[in-house]
């Protein structure tokens, strides 16, 4: 689907980043075409949580949850931490690494949206690494264009996190790092573009 939208993808992978292992990854979350950017940076093994609505999309749905993905009621909050539970337990049990997007919600050209907790409880309750996974801005993205330009996805080496820390200062600590990554990754992705156009 990149290539049918004229978009070139660069995905910048961390060495420290091995296929076998087990991570939470985080990824920033912009718009619709987060399935055919950010979904390239998704590694061998990793299923994701996403909200509980997404079971009604024709055809998607169904694949989406067959494939062992999670699904989530955000607006139950007793039912977020039990499903959030479970999510452990599965991690601790098969070794499953898991694709959450922290900001709970698309941001739509609004920079990164604050982090909620959810993702860093689940960190320290697993003891998993963080991979942090950020793509440069997609909102010049348009259907009816053959040439978009590039779009770089940073897949950033793995980050440990203390079960002593404090769920909120560490979602804060994470959403500041994603504030700046996003302006950089966006000003090279514009440069590589320019180049391209020339």
């Amino acid at each position: 689907m990149s290539y049918i939208l004229g978009i070139k993808l660069v995905v910048h992978t961390a060495p420290e980043v091995k296929d076998d292992g087990s991570y939470l990854y985080i990824a920033n979350h912009q718009n619709s075409y987060d399935l055919i950017t950010v979904s390239r940076s998704a590694r061998p093994g990793a299923v994701t949580i996403g909200k509980k609505s997404l079971k009604w999309i024709p055809v998607f749905g169904l694949i989406y949850w067959l494939s062992g993905n999670i699904l989530i009621d955000r607006k139950d909050s007793a039912s977020a931490r039990g499903t959030l539970a479970g999510a452990s337990k599965k991690i601790k049990e098969k070794g499953l690494s898991i694709y959450m997007f922290p900001e709970g919600t698309r941001s739509r050209g609004k920079g990164i949206l604050p982090f909620k907790t959810g993702a860093f409880r689940l960190a320290q309750e697993t003891k998993q690494q963080i991979v942090p996974i950020c793509c440069s801005d997609l909102s010049h993205i348009k259907f009816n264009r053959w040439n978009n330009g590039t779009v770089i996805i940073d897949v950033m080496a793995p980050m440990s996190i203390s079960s002593e820390e404090n769920a909120k200062q560490i979602a804060k600590r994470f959403e500041n790092l994603y504030k700046e990554k996003l302006v950089s990754l966006t000003k090279e992705a514009k440069k590589l573009s320019q180049t391209q156009d020339n």
